[in-house]
């Protein structure tokens, strides 16, 4: 199994359209690596959910600036709520219609520049 610094270092990788997301048994050798995320069922689709914490608005913001520019980076694009002191970011994979390893990997990244920003 890889670990955490793996799926930081990981790139992702074009999916198909109509691909198969993963199973119940390719999700739980990933998710322990990204322990702080949350699998959630959202419009019948297996999603990757965290909520990040911040002082005030300014914070959020430029945390959520900074994963936008990974997401762009990567040609991976999760869903951000910005709000006083908080941003929730969903990751899964649109062509799939569920998680992908993709969603992983950019989860690992998400938590590493929330833990390079000043909380």
């Amino acid at each position: 199994m890889k670990n955490v610094s793996d799926l930081k270092s990981g790139v992702c990788v074009p999916c198909e359209q109509g691909g198969e997301p993963m199973d119940a048994t390719q999700i739980s050798k990933y998710a322990p690596q990204v322990s702080q995320w949350e699998l959630v069922d959202k419009e019948n689709i297996a999603k990757l959910m965290h909520k990040f914490k911040f002082r005030n608005f300014a914070q959020a913001i430029s945390f959520a600036d900074k994963v936008g520019a990974l997401a762009e980076k990567n040609g991976h694009h999760p869903k951000l709520v910005v709000e006083w002191g908080r941003v929730t970011v969903y990751w899964w994979t649109h062509a799939v219609g569920g998680l992908h390893r993709n969603d992983f990997i950019m989860a690992a990244k998400t938590d590493e520049i929330y833990n390079n920003s000043s909380n």
